[in-house]
C-alpha cells in the first residue's frame, strides 16, 4: 500500500535514480510519466486519468474538489518546474500548512502567501517572491505569522534579554543611580548592598531572582539580622526596578513587591518633666566648658528638629523668625524658631573662615554631636535617652497640649501623616486623663467618692 503524503511523495518520486531504491517500483507511465517524476502513483488501469498525464500541474494537485481549489504540497521543486502561466491569475494552496499558498500572475511571476482570519475578517499577507523567498523559510514564515494569529489575546512571556550576573549589575545600578541619591543615603545605601546583599545574591543572575529567593534571604536574616534586612529590601527593591527599566528583567515582576518587614518595636522615649529639668540644670552647668553642644542642643530641645538640621545649619539659612533648609530628609523645610529658639541662635558668635553655625573645633565641616552627647547624657542620669529622643519629646508636649496632629506634623517637618500617626496614642492618653477629671468633678458634685 502506497502512503499518499507530500514527504512519501518526495522521497519515491524525487529521486535522480529510483531504480535502486526499493520503494520506486517498477517504471510506468502512471507513476513515472511526468518529465519530473512528481505526479503522485495513480491506478495504471485506470484510464479516466490519462488526461492528467500532460498536465503537469494536475498532475501534481492532489485529487480536485468540488470547488475546483487547486492543492499541493508546495516546496521549492514544484515552484521552479511545475507553475505555468495562464490568462487569468490562480493560486495553489499547501495541502499540509493550512492558509500557505502560492500566487501565480500571467506573466508567470509567482510569490508565496499566506492567509490569516483576524478578528473576524480575512487578511492576505505576501512573503515574498518565489525565486527570492526560498520555499523552506516562506513555510516557516507563515507557520510563525499563523500562530500569532492563534495566540491573539492570551497572556504571553515576555522576552527577557540575556542577564548579567547580579555583582556586575550592582556595579553599574551603583554608576548610574547612586548620584541621585543624598550623601547619607548613599552610605547607608552602599553598606546594605555591601553587608547584606551582594553576600547572598551576588552569584545570581539577574532575571533568576524570584520572591522564593527574597523569602529565603528573609528567613536565614531571621534573630540575626532583622533590622539590616528591614533596612536592605527597599534598597534591592530599587535595583531590580532600575533592572526591569534597562530591559534585564520582566516588568511588573519585581519580587520584592509584598514581602513583609520583620516588625521591630519601635524605640520610643519620650521625657518627663522632672528628667527635663535635670536635663537643663546640667546644661546650664557646662555651658562654659561646651558652648555649641550645648546651644546644639537647647535649639533641639525647642525645635523639634533633626539632628542633622542643626549641627549641619548655615548662617545663610538663618533667617529670623525661621529657617530655610534647601534640604533635608523630606526636601526643602521651613523651621520656624520660637522665642527661647531664637534667642539661643543670638548668643551664638559667627566664626570667621566658615559658614557654619556649629563648626568643628578642628578642621572643616560641621560639629558631631553624637560623642559628645554619649559622655554627658551620663551625667544626666539619662543613659537611655537619644538625641532623637528630643524630637519625640518635643512631639509628646504638643499632643499633650492638645495641638491636632496634621499640625504637629508640619511642626516636625513630617512628609507623610502616617509618620506623625504613632504620636495618636499619645492624644488617647491626653483624651483619658481629661475624662478621668472631668469624671473626678461630676463625682464630687454628686456625693460619690471618686
Amino acid at each position: 500500500m502506497t502512503v499518499h503524503t507530500p514527504y512519501a511523495t518526495n522521497r519515491i518520486f524525487m529521486r535522480k535514480n529510483p531504480v535502486n531504491s526499493k520503494l520506486a517500483g517498477p517504471k510506468t507511465p502512471s507513476s513515472l510519466g511526468s518529465p519530473g517524476g512528481c505526479l503522485h502513483p495513480e491506478n495504471a488501469g485506470n484510464s479516466a486519468h490519462s488526461d492528467e498525464l500532460s498536465d503537469p500541474i494536475r498532475s501534481h494537485l492532489h485529487p480536485q474538489t468540488d470547488s475546483g481549489v487547486r492543492r499541493a504540497f508546495l516546496d521549492g521543486n514544484f515552484a521552479r518546474q511545475y507553475v505555468a502561466s495562464q490568462p487569468k491569475e490562480y493560486e495553489i494552496w499547501d495541502t499540509v500548512l493550512i492558509g500557505f499558498g502560492m500566487r501565480i500572475q500571467p506573466n508567470g511571476r509567482s510569490c508565496w502567501f499566506v492567509r490569516k482570519r483576524h478578528r473576524g475578517s480575512n487578511r492576505r499577507v505576501t512573503l515574498g517572491r518565489c525565486c527570492d523567498v526560498d520555499a523552506l523559510a516562506a513555510r516557516r514564515e507563515a507557520r510563525r505569522i499563523l500562530l500569532d494569529v492563534a495566540l491573539d489575546g492570551l497572556p504571553r512571556q515576555e522576552k527577557v534579554s540575556a542577564s548579567p550576573v547580579f555583582i556586575d549589575f550592582a556595579d553599574e545600578f551603583w554608576r548610574d543611580y547612586a548620584r541621585h541619591w543624598k550623601p547619607s543615603t548613599q552610605h547607608r545605601n552602599r553598606s546594605a548592598i555591601n553587608g547584606q546583599i551582594l553576600p547572598y545574591f551576588a552569584e545570581f543572575r539577574l532575571s533568576e531572582i524570584s520572591r522564593t529567593d527574597i523569602v529565603r534571604w528573609r528567613d536565614a536574616c531571621a534573630h540575626v539580622a532583622e533590622a539590616r534586612f528591614n533596612r536592605a529590601v527597599p534598597v534591592l527593591a530599587s535595583m531590580l526596578k532600575y533592572a526591569e527599566q534597562l530591559g534585564l528583567r520582566p516588568k511588573g515582576k519585581n519580587p520584592c513587591r509584598g514581602i513583609p518587614r520583620f516588625k521591630r518595636k519601635l524605640l520610643e522615649r519620650y521625657l518627663s518633666p522632672v528628667e527635663y529639668v535635670r536635663l537643663v540644670r546640667r546644661l546650664d552647668e557646662v555651658a562654659e566648658q561646651s558652648p555649641l553642644e550645648v546651644a546644639a542642643v537647647r535649639l533641639l530641645i525647642f525645635t523639634g528638629a533633626r539632628l542633622n538640621e542643626i549641627c549641619a545649619l548655615q548662617w545663610d539659612w538663618v533667617q529670623p523668625p525661621r529657617l530655610v533648609l534647601p534640604d533635608s530628609k523630606t526636601g526643602a523645610k521651613v523651621i520656624v524658631l520660637n522665642r527661647q529658639a531664637s534667642e539661643v541662635l543670638a548668643q551664638i558668635p559667627l566664626r570667621s573662615g566658615t559658614s557654619y553655625v556649629f563648626p568643628r573645633s578642628r578642621g572643616e565641616g560641621f560639629l558631631d554631636l553624637n560623642n559628645w552627647w554619649r559622655k554627658f547624657r551620663r551625667t544626666c542620669a539619662l543613659p537611655d535617652v537619644r538625641l532623637h529622643d528630643l524630637r519625640h519629646s518635643f512631639a509628646s508636649v504638643a499632643v499633650r497640649e492638645g495641638l491636632p496632629l496634621a499640625t504637629i506634623g508640619g511642626l516636625l517637618g513630617h512628609a507623610l501623616p502616617e509618620t506623625t500617626a504613632r504620636y495618636a496614642h499619645l492624644a488617647d492618653q491626653t483624651i483619658a486623663d481629661a475624662a478621668a477629671r472631668v469624671a473626678s468633678h461630676l463625682a464630687a458634685a454628686l456625693g460619690i467618692e471618686p
